[in-house]
């Protein structure tokens, strides 16, 4: 009985190089752009992760603060709840809104 040798297949190839995923970051970048654009020009907006993700919005004009609680629960069909009202580290003079974000 003879062994066969097979011809090497040339159909083999190199993996590709990992692909880098900008998921998480493309939606971050879209929610923080949808709160950009609603929010008064000075705001300063943060995220925050701790089991869920939060979202942070510094205000200086208390005028303002009703308006964007009014407003968060509309923006991007329901994306944003449990609206309330904080203090602000290191902001002695702002006024924090946070809500939790449904993603």
């Amino acid at each position: 009985m003879t062994e066969r040798s097979n011809p090497p297949d040339n159909s083999v190839k190199k993996f590709p190089g990992a692909l880098h995923s900008t998921f998480v970051s493309d939606e971050l970048n879209r929610i923080f752009s949808m709160l950009q654009e609603t929010c008064p020009e000075d705001s300063q907006i943060s995220f925050e992760f701790d089991g869920k993700l939060q979202v942070h919005i510094d205000i200086r004009n208390r005028d303002d603060i009703t308006l964007v609680e009014a407003m968060l629960p509309t923006l991007g069909a329901g994306l944003f709840h449990d609206v309330r009202r904080g203090s602000t580290p290191h902001h002695p003079f702002f006024h924090r809104i946070s809500a939790l974000v449904d993603r």
